[in-house]
């Protein structure tokens, strides 16, 4: 699935590449960091916060999918905190190939926590946290969302 179609930002803020998964646990995506990424520093690849909005994004594709499954349009949620953020490392470097969990712990009237990990190719946990989310019930995405 194409994070773009799920996501209600605007290029060039879509981080993801790939959606793998999206389903009632939660979502999975894919990304590869390239020395070209909006956030890279030269010399050193992406700093290691940015995996937050890897996460977040992570989730609204979850909400994204739900969203398109009822054939309803893709609508703006918040990130409303970070919990015990934990980064194995300050930068990624361009080239590693990571992929983002997002497991819904719980929803109820719009929020939502999701237990969130960054993983290498090989399956090591690269970054974890826990994101509380919001999504109002009437806000839809707009062109100008980033």
């Amino acid at each position: 699935m194409t994070p773009a179609g799920l996501l209600p930002h605007a290029a060039p803020m879509v981080l993801l590449d790939t959606v793998l998964r999206a389903d009632a646990a939660g979502a999975e995506a894919a990304l590869t960091v390239r020395a070209s990424d909006r956030f890279a520093r030269p010399g050193r690849g992406v700093p290691a916060h940015i995996a937050i909005e890897w996460m977040a994004q992570t989730c609204g594709a979850f909400a994204g999918a739900e969203a398109a499954a009822r054939n309803e349009p893709v609508r703006l949620g918040f990130l409303l905190g970070t919990r015990r953020f934990l980064a194995t490392r300050p930068w990624f470097a361009p080239g590693e190939h990571l992929t983002v969990e997002a497991t819904l712990v719980l929803r109820e009237a719009g929020m939502g926590v999701f237990d969130c990990t960054v993983r290498d190719a090989a399956g090591d946990i690269r970054a974890t946290a826990q994101l509380t989310t919001y999504q109002p019930p009437d806000t839809p995405a707009s062109e100008t969302a980033a």
